[in-house]
């Protein structure tokens, strides 16, 4: 009797946010990896709410809240990463006064489900500057910026693979000058 009422709290909390965001269960689904049929289910509670953290965490970033509001969660499965950059990007999306949902809607369909991964810190911001492009558009980011973003990143990278940035910092520099003329900053 327990788990029926666990279930049905979260299972309404994901049906009173899709209403009040007028989000269709379609996009919903696609957002956080599962089927249209899934979500359907989940929130007629024709199966019990998801207790796999993943599933969880991807509905509560695209719900913008803690993971820990729903009673089914547990302990994280995958590590997060806690990333500065991504904490930038969610401050920028506030500042605007953009939520969760739009940001994503901004996106090919068949990319919000890596963009939920990305600001829930399953997967760090994207290197490839082409892809972090596309996020700088929809948040309206100018080439500075951008690149400033960038830049961080891609120290992150060499640094958490073992190079010393002190010790490398003319090749870094240069590299780094090399990528402002290729983009014209």
């Amino acid at each position: 009797m327990k788990h029926e009422t666990k279930a049905q709290k979260s299972s309404q909390k994901v049906a009173d946010f899709l209403e009040k965001n007028s989000l269709h269960k379609k996009d919903f689904a696609e957002m956080i990896g599962v089927t249209l049929s899934y979500v359907y289910n989940l929130i007629d509670e024709t199966i019990p709410f998801s207790t796999r953290s993943t599933t969880l965490e991807r509905i509560a970033t695209v719900m913008d809240i803690e993971p820990e509001e729903f009673e089914e969660y547990k302990i994280p499965q995958e590590p997060i990463l806690k990333d500065d950059t991504i904490e930038l990007l969610k401050s920028i999306m506030k500042e605007k006064r953009m939520n969760i949902v739009a940001f994503l809607k901004a996106f090919p369909r068949k990319k919000r489900v890596e963009i939920v991964d990305m600001l829930r810190g399953a997967y760090p911001i994207p290197i490839d500057f082409k892809e972090l492009t596309m996020i700088g558009q929809i948040l309206e980011l100018d080439k500075n910026d951008l690149y400033n973003i960038w830049e961080e990143r891609i120290k992150q990278v060499l640094e958490t693979n073992g190079m010393n940035l002190n010790n490398n910092s003319a090749l870094i520099n240069s590299m780094f000058e090399c990528a402002r003329k290729h983009i014209d900053i």
